[in-house]
C-alpha cells in the first residue's frame, strides 16, 4: 500500500505546482495597468452555479486497531466511487455534499477491492485558489480548489462514526456545462468495526483509519454558469449636431475672445514694466524719487514733538496717542537718542501737585518709547512741573516734548 500513498502525494504536489505555473501566465482579468481585477461580482440566484459530480478511482490507507489478536497496523487499498452535489456562492468560495464509497481488501480477499465496504458522507468547503490569485475567468483551463471536509463514515456492522480531512479538487474546463475533475482526498476516521472481534477488556486505544483516495470524473454544471462582474455605468451623452450658422457664430466668438486675451496680455506686460521699479520697495520706508529711481532716506522730525495732556491727566487721549505713534513709526529705533521733558500749567494745582503730574507724564511717555523700540540708555528725561511755561495759556503747557538728538 506504500505505492498508493506515494502516487497520491505526487499527484497532489504536481497538480498544485503545474496549476500555479500555468496560471502565472494568465493574461485575462487585468486592467489597463496590468493589475488583476478580482471583482466585485453580482450575487447569484439559488440554482445558479450549481453542479453535480460523478467519478471513480483508487484508494488506500492504514487502520490502527490496538488490542487482542488483531494486528496494530493494517494497510488496505482498492477502488473508490464518488458522487457529489454543490454550489459556488462566489467565484472563489463554494461548498458541496459528497459521497465516497471505498472498496478495500484488508485480509487479502481479491474480490473485496471492488465491493464498497466503507461509505463516507461529508460536507466540503471549497476554495478556488486560482481565482483568488489570478482573478475569475469562466473559461480558464485549470482551477485548483483546496477544501476542508467533515462528516460521517458508515462501516459494516458498526454503523456511522465521525470523519474529517481535506483535499485538492482539480477542475479542467471542457465546455460551458461540463468539466473534468481529479479529486485527491485524505481523511482520518473513527473505525470501531475493526475491533469488534476483540473483547472489550482487551481493547486499549480504540480504532482509527486514515484513508486516502484519488478519483477522476466529470462535473456537470447546472443553472446559470459563470459570474457577472459589477460594471460602473456612465451616462451616454449624444451630442446635438451644429448647423453651419451656429458653428460660424461660435468660431467668431472664439476669435474675438482670443483677440481680447492677446490685448490683455499686452496690458499686463506693460503694467509689469511700470511696476518693476517699485517691486523691491519696503513697506514703511521713506523713499526719494528722482529720474525714475527710488532712494531710501531717513526722515527725522525738524523739531521736537509736543504731546498735550488733558487737565490733571497722566495718559494721552486717543488723538494724541495717534500723534505719538506716527512719530514713533518715523523716528524711533534702538539707535535713536531722545530727550524727553515734561511740564504742567501753573494756573491750576499746587507746585507740588504740578511736579508730580509732570513726572508721571514723563514716565508714561518714556514707557511708550521703550515699547516702540527705543533703548532706555538712549533716553534722557526731566520733569519741570510748572517752573517753566513754554506757551501762552494753561492748556498748552500740560505737555511732554520729545526731541531727537543729533
Amino acid at each position: 500500500m506504500k505505492i498508493f500513498k506515494t502516487v497520491l502525494g505526487v499527484l497532489a504536489a504536481a497538480s498544485l505546482l503545474i496549476s500555479l505555473n500555468a496560471n502565472a501566465q494568465e493574461n485575462a482579468n487585468r486592467d489597463e495597468n496590468g493589475k488583476v481585477v478580482r471583482g466585485a461580482y453580482e450575487t447569484n440566484k439559488f440554482f445558479d452555479n450549481t453542479f453535480i459530480g460523478i467519478g471513480a478511482g483508487i484508494n488506500g490507507g492504514v487502520n490502527l486497531s490496538n488490542g487482542g489478536n488483531v494486528p496494530g497496523v493494517q494497510a488496505f487499498g482498492g477502488l473508490a466511487v464518488q458522487a457529489s452535489v454543490g454550489k459556488w456562492w462566489a467565484p472563489f468560495i463554494g461548498g458541496r455534499i459528497n459521497y465516497l464509497g471505498l472498496g478495500n481488501s484488508v485480509n487479502g480477499d481479491p474480490f473485496a477491492i471492488t465491493d464498497p465496504k466503507q461509505h463516507f458522507i461529508t460536507a466540503d468547503l471549497l476554495w478556488n485558489l486560482t481565482t483568488s490569485f489570478w482573478g475569475y475567468k469562466e473559461t480558464r483551463i485549470w482551477n485548483v480548489e483546496p477544501y476542508l471536509s467533515g462528516g460521517l463514515g458508515i462501516y459494516p456492522i458498526a454503523g456511522p462514526e465521525w470523519s474529517y480531512g481535506g483535499g485538492i479538487l482539480n477542475e479542467f474546463y471542457l465546455g460551458k456545462r461540463i468539466n473534468l475533475f481529479l479529486d485527491i482526498r485524505g481523511m482520518v476516521a473513527k473505525a470501531s468495526w475493526y475491533g469488534l472481534q476483540i473483547p472489550a477488556d482487551q481493547q486499549k486505544l480504540g480504532h482509527y483509519e486514515f484513508p486516502v483516495s484519488a478519483t477522476l470524473g466529470l462535473i456537470f454544471k447546472l443553472g446559470k454558469t459563470g459570474f457577472d462582474r459589477h460594471d460602473s455605468i456612465t451616462p451616454v451623452i449624444i451630442p446635438v449636431p451644429f448647423t453651419e450658422d451656429q458653428y460660424n457664430e461660435l468660431k467668431d466668438r472664439v476669435d474675438a475672445l482670443e483677440k481680447e486675451n492677446a490685448e490683455l496680455k499686452d496690458k499686463i506686460a506693460a503694467l509689469e514694466d511700470e511696476l518693476a521699479p517699485v517691486r523691491n520697495l519696503v513697506d514703511g520706508q521713506t523713499y526719494l524719487y528722482e529720474n525714475g529711481q527710488f532712494t531710501a532716506v531717513d526722515v527725522v522730525p525738524a523739531g521736537p514733538i509736543t504731546l498735550y495732556f488733558d487737565c490733571g491727566a497722566t495718559t494721552l487721549s486717543q488723538r494724541e496717542k495717534a500723534h505719538f505713534e506716527y512719530f514713533a513709526d518715523t523716528a524711533v529705533n534702538e539707535d535713536a537718542k531722545l530727550n524727553v521733558n515734561g511740564y504742567a500749567d501753573k494756573q491750576t494745582g499746587s507746585a507740588r501737585r504740578n511736579q508730580q503730574l509732570s513726572e508721571q507724564r514723563v514716565k508714561y511717555v518714556v514707557d511708550l518709547l521703550k515699547k516702540a523700540g527705543a533703548k532706555e540708555e538712549n533716553i534722557e528725561s526731566a520733569a519741570h512741573g510748572a517752573s517753566i511755561q513754554l506757551f501762552e495759556g494753561a492748556a498748552k503747557n500740560r505737555v511732554v516734548t520729545i526731541e531727537v538728538k543729533k
